[in-house]
């Protein structure tokens, strides 16, 4: 069963990061609030721990979930191959509700599912999240539901789906955008759509644009398995 701790002061803040970094460090899973929608969260580099969330959510390893981190500056460690444009857009929208699949530094000795080789990487732009990543480290995170039932936008609805399989709930409040990250295919020169979300196309390609590329949008079920998902 799952604990839920508030988050409004400072010192209930401070115990709730406390407890879910703990939680992480056990092995176990945490609900922690973003700026798009509550996700749910283990230990990146624990092959047991991100098992647990796929099982938790009941979802195959077909479908591995992405990585929290809290600065753009880790994307190196954890990206090989990196387009030249993609500096481009952390600067512009990290942190922010911007996932980019990117292909993986092949050094890394996790397990997220069937990657066939990619990593999709997002710097969330919000508090909690960032204060409990920095005492993480790198996190898989996905949106805090069963399988094919709408994203939490609050801390209780994501207790009531998972919390049999949680250890500890960040109750930040109302998700303040509601809707999940935009997921860009960034391994190639042209980024590709694979998924729509809460930052625009046309924002995208204002920053694209004077670097000479733009996002190619195609339907979201050409993403195809080993894609990392929310």
């Amino acid at each position: 069963m799952s604990t839920t701790y508030p988050t409004a002061s400072d010192e209930d803040r401070e115990t709730a990061i406390e407890a879910a970094a703990q939680a992480v460090q056990r092995g176990g899973l945490v609900v922690l609030p973003t700026d798009t929608v509550y996700g749910v969260g283990a230990d990146a580099f624990d092959h047991a721990a991100v098992q647990a969330l796929l099982e938790a959510k009941g979802r195959g390893r077909e479908m591995p979930p992405p990585v929290l981190i809290s600065a753009a500056t880790t994307l190196a460690a954890l990206a090989t191959n990196v387009q030249a444009y993609v500096d481009a857009l952390t600067e512009a929208f990290w942190p922010g509700p911007l996932t980019l699949v990117c292909e993986q530094q092949p050094s890394l000795t996790w397990d997220l599912g069937e990657t066939r080789g990619t990593v999709a990487v997002r710097m969330p732009d919000h508090e909690i999240a960032l204060a409990l990543l920095e005492r993480t480290g790198p996190l898989a995170v996905s949106s805090a539901n069963l399988s094919g039932l709408p994203a939490a936008t609050e801390a209780a609805a994501a207790d009531g789906m998972l919390g049999d399989n949680v250890e500890v709930v960040l109750d930040g409040g109302p998700s303040p955008k509601g809707e999940a990250s935009t997921i860009l295919d960034v391994r190639l020169s042209q980024p590709r759509l694979l998924r729509a979300g809460a930052l625009s196309v046309e924002a995208l390609n204002d920053v694209l644009q004077p670097l000479g590329c733009t996002v190619i949008e195609t339907d979201e079920d050409e993403a195809g398995p080993g894609v990392p998902r929310a």
